[in-house]
């Protein structure tokens, strides 16, 4: 890395030459690296061998580099900076609007991939009037020429996937050859889902409310190491006799569940040669488009405050969809993330139990008006989104988890209509402020937020493309966010079609 910083000035330096050959002779004069560099000082007083002066360092750093076993760092973080891997992430507690952006970004995208969760998560998008919607499958797998992935992070109920890739085809979504499934990937199984719903049923009024997809259940065996993986249809004779235990296991585990192993394991059969067409080793497949140089677009589902470690536990899925995830799930280096865009309503929503600190009432005044104009019902479920102020603590904490480089804000639409909005600022718990989201449940939901209230906007604007477009009030709103947050806001939604975004552009977003 240094020796690319010191090439990047060696121009500006030879402009310099006197200048040049003083810093020169001094560094030497104090770094004495080998008898090359020395030799080089002898000529630094004459202004026509600066450039020579600097190479002959380079090259002594490159030495020193190998030596270290370091070469090759320099080149792959100025490779990073050429290309690298996006990822789009829920900023709070899911269905902020992650596939519309995805929609968008993914045209421009070689490879679209998925990293966690399972069929518990849902995108849906509108292309040409026809609805599709994703719970598996990376919906950037619309893009005609874009692979889609689904990496070794995720749990893969693999009866949903294949009706999910049918109903594609169906709608004339060609996927042969563009979708591939990690070798590694865990399976869900029907008797997990079963599971799943009768671990909430008995839970009673403390259930968590899931999605009753078997996400729980299968990560438990996941890390119960009792489960199965895509790969392991490869072998049949293994992946029976696991199955049959892990069947067992359950059965004896969960009084009254009934498995029909011999019907369960003649399905996987039958399903295995198409399955196993798109299996692959998606870690080595993702590091060469990498080197390749080709554009990947991470899909996250979930949202950071669902998140089994900083999310509102027990009140969480049973992944990381954080962006640590996009490590840990597709098998790629840190160095090799580049943009990392943090979806956010402009409101809050929420589905499902678990603590919401600015939640309004739904049945009734701004609550209501956010439920119906927003079209809150999940994708997944299709039950009502609990819905709420726009909650800032939480979004600066879910910030300050995965360094966002720029935020997408939706459904500022919505908004549209009310006299004034109330904008969540500040967290108190005893008359005292917080400095972040509490991890104690019961001190969350005992906070008391603090609320600025701004002045709204009457003005349709649905049709607006360019920020100065916009009503001076809802253009207050955005700066507000991003002055409180830290982050800019670089995608804007304002209105329920695929083109109603406002692009700001690349220059809103950090480094």
């Amino acid at each position: 890395m240094f020796r690319n910083i010191f090439r990047s000035h060696v121009a500006s330096m030879a402009a310099g030459a006197s200048a040049a050959a003083f810093v020169g002779s001094s560094y030497f004069s104090r770094h004495n690296i080998d008898n090359d560099s020395a030799r080089c000082e002898k000529k630094a007083d004459d202004a026509s061998t600066v450039v020579g002066l600097l190479q002959g360092l380079s090259e002594s750093m490159k030495r020193v580099e190998v030596t270290l076993g370091t070469a090759n760092l320099s080149s792959d973080f100025s490779k990073s900076q050429r290309h690298g891997i996006d990822v789009v992430l829920g900023a709070q507690w899911g269905d902020e609007g992650k596939g519309k952006l995805v929609d968008m970004l993914s045209q421009e995208y070689d490879v679209c991939a998925r990293v966690a969760g399972g069929s518990n998560a849902g995108h849906t998008i509108v292309v040409d009037g026809v609805k599709y919607k994703f719970h598996l499958l990376p919906s950037g797998i619309l893009n005609p020429t874009a692979v889609g992935l689904i990496g070794n992070g995720v749990v893969v109920h693999l009866p949903s996937f294949l009706k999910e890739l049918d109903g594609l085809a169906e709608n004339g979504i060609q996927h042969k050859g563009r979708v591939f499934i990690s070798d590694r990937a865990h399976l869900v199984f029907d008797f997990h889902q079963d599971v799943d719903g009768t671990l909430e049923y008995r839970l009673g009024r403390h259930k968590i409310g899931t999605t009753k997809k078997g996400i729980g259940p299968a990560y438990a065996s996941k890390i119960s190491r009792n489960g199965l993986r895509v790969g392991d249809l490869r072998e049949w004779d293994y992946f029976e006799q696991r199955f049959r235990a892990l069947a067992e296991h359950h059965m004896q585990s969960y009084q009254g569940l009934e498995i029909d192993i011999e019907g369960q394991l003649e399905y996987y059969k039958s399903i295995a040669p198409r399955v196993l067409s798109m299996t692959c080793d998606t870690i080595e497949l993702t590091n060469k488009k990498y080197k390749e140089g080709k554009k990947i677009l991470v899909e996250g589902a979930n949202a950071t405050m669902l998140d089994i470690d900083f999310g509102t536990y027990p009140f969480v899925t049973s992944s990381n969809p954080s962006v640590g995830s996009v490590l840990t799930g597709l098998g790629v280096s840190p160095k090799k993330l580049r943009g990392i865009y943090g979806t956010v309503k402009s409101y809050c929503t929420r589905v499902g139990e678990g603590p919401f600190p600015t939640e309004l009432d739904t049945d009734e005044g701004v609550g209501h008006h956010l439920a119906n104009v927003g079209a809150e019902f999940g994708t997944t479920t299709g039950r009502p989104r609990r819905c709420g102020w726009l909650d800032l603590p939480q979004l600066k904490y879910s910030a300050t988890i995965n360094g966002f480089t720029s935020l997408n804000l939706t459904k500022i639409d919505v908004l549209t209509g009310l006299d004034t909005i109330s904008l969540g600022v500040a967290y108190k718990h005893k008359g005292q402020y917080l400095a972040t989201m509490p991890a104690s449940l019961a001190e969350l939901k005992d906070v008391e937020v603090e609320y600025e209230i701004m002045p709204g906007w009457k003005e349709d604007i649905s049709q607006c493309r360019e920020f100065d477009d916009l009503p001076e009030n809802c253009k207050n709103y955005i700066h507000r966010i991003e002055e409180i947050v830290g982050v800019p806001i670089r995608w804007i939604g304002v209105g329920p079609n695929r083109l109603d975004v406002i692009d700001r552009g690349e220059e809103f977003e950090t480094d």
